[in-house]
């Protein structure tokens, strides 16, 4: 178990500010948040290479903080995967147990073990200056692997990689997750990663770390407007409300349990809003009486591919308030609608989220 207590560290006008984490023995955990928040400043503390200013960092209950980076059970994947230039794939993969005097028997079978785990048996006799981004990154981990590391520290390990490659490693990082007994501690700037990979997701914000969260509570229960304008959540609108349950939006009412005084925001979940071209009706089968607790009136702005999606804009009598309505390429259709056309929005308490 990995444990961060009140980490801190300046470099110039930027600082970490009193950094707490536990990491669960066998835990995916994601650092999420844009370039230069502190995410690679915190891998390079954990791994020693960097001292910190303060604080502690604590690997099974024994304290590390002090420790060189070769007497730490953890290994690092960089981005640009620092591979030797002058070594085989065979050779890259084997250097680390080498110069640590594990036996060339146990070496050869650790490399060709972890050859095939990463699937690169054909490549082990190839320069490394001869291969692909995505075998690069594949021996790279093959190499730090070998040393047998408690924990895999990654940082950005697919963010230089086509987008193909980057799914296609990405999955290869859950299965190696999957099969070694490893701990993994992965940055990236990616919401994709984070939302594929992670048992747990922290989000860095500022040299700060503003919310820790399982991906689906993440993505549907982001805690702050921070953590939502950085996950890009769509309809995070300015929220005006004096009593529980109530509340207006650019003038327009809204009621539900998410509404109460001190909240600034409200987030509208594009999906579950229904659109209709009529007003909609309790009793119709389509449309259940829970899902009506709110209509607004509107006329549709625009339509736009999300995916295998249709995202919808709808503006509600005031240019500068619109919403999203996410739909199924199938159900847009039926409804058979133009810029301009008169619309109906229906959504009720699972909707809406306060922030």
């Amino acid at each position: 178990m990995l444990e961060l207590r009140d980490l801190r560290k300046r470099l110039g006008q930027w600082s970490l500010r009193g950094l707490d984490l536990t990491l669960e023995p066998g835990e995916y955990f994601v650092l999420l948040g844009p370039s230069g928040v502190g995410k690679s400043v915190t891998l390079e503390l954990i791994a020693g290479l960097r001292p910190p200013d303060h604080g502690q960092i604590l690997w099974n209950g024994e304290d590390l903080t002090a420790c060189p980076p070769e007497d730490r059970p953890f290994a690092i994947v960089y981005q640009d995967c620092a591979l030797f230039p002058h070594l085989t794939v065979r050779r890259n993969i084997a250097y680390g147990p080498r110069v640590s005097g594990v036996a060339p028997g146990e070496v050869a079978r650790r490399v060709a073990s972890l050859a095939k785990l990463v699937r690169i048996t054909d490549l082990l006799d190839r320069d490394v200056g001869s291969l692909s981004g995505g075998e690069e990154q594949r021996v790279a981990l093959a190499r730090a692997l070998a040393t047998q590391p408690e924990l895999l520290l990654l940082d950005e390990p697919l963010s230089a990689l086509d987008a193909s490659i980057r799914e296609y490693l990405r999955g290869e990082l859950a299965r190696l997750h999957t099969e070694s007994s490893a701990t993994f501690l992965h940055v990236t700037h990616a919401k994709e990663e984070a939302r594929h990979l992670a048992d747990r997701v922290g989000v860095m914000l500022e040299g700060r770390l503003v919310q820790v969260a399982t991906p689906r509570e993440l993505f549907r229960e982001p805690t702050n407007v921070e953590v939502s304008e950085f996950l890009g959540l769509r309809n995070l609108l300015p929220l005006r409300c004096t009593e529980p349950g109530c509340g207006s939006v650019g003038g327009i009412s809204l009621t539900g349990a998410a509404l109460k005084p001190g909240r600034s925001h409200l987030w509208i979940r594009p999906e579950e809003v229904i659109l209709s071209r009529d007003h909609p009706v309790e009793s119709a089968a389509d449309h259940p009486v829970e899902s009506a607790a709110n209509v607004l009136e509107g006329r549709l702005l625009g339509v736009e591919d999300a995916d295998t999606l249709r995202r919808v804009h709808v503006t509600l009598g005031n240019e500068d308030l619109t919403l999203e309505v996410l739909l199924t390429d199938a159900r847009f259709g039926a409804l058979a609608l133009s810029p301009g056309d008169r619309v109906y929005l229906s959504f009720g308490d699972a909707a809406l989220h306060g922030l």
